[in-house]
């Protein structure tokens, strides 16, 4: 079963693709502050937006 990504992980999953946060904010239809609060630690992500972005980026094999 899938586990919350963390911060880190976040993190190296959108600088693996080469995005922005705003551009992977808005991949996943979140808020670019949604973002940055994941990617601080601050708020968890959800699987589903977390599942999104990794379908979407092609890493979801990988994960």
């Amino acid at each position: 079963m899938m586990q919350p990504p963390t911060s880190e992980e976040i993190r190296d999953a959108r600088k693996a693709v080469g995005l922005t946060q705003a551009q992977a904010a808005e991949l996943v239809h979140a808020s670019l502050n949604g973002w940055h609060q994941w990617e601080k630690g601050l708020r968890p992500m959800g699987l589903a937006h977390w599942e999104l972005f990794l379908i979407k980026t092609g890493q979801a094999a990988d994960k």
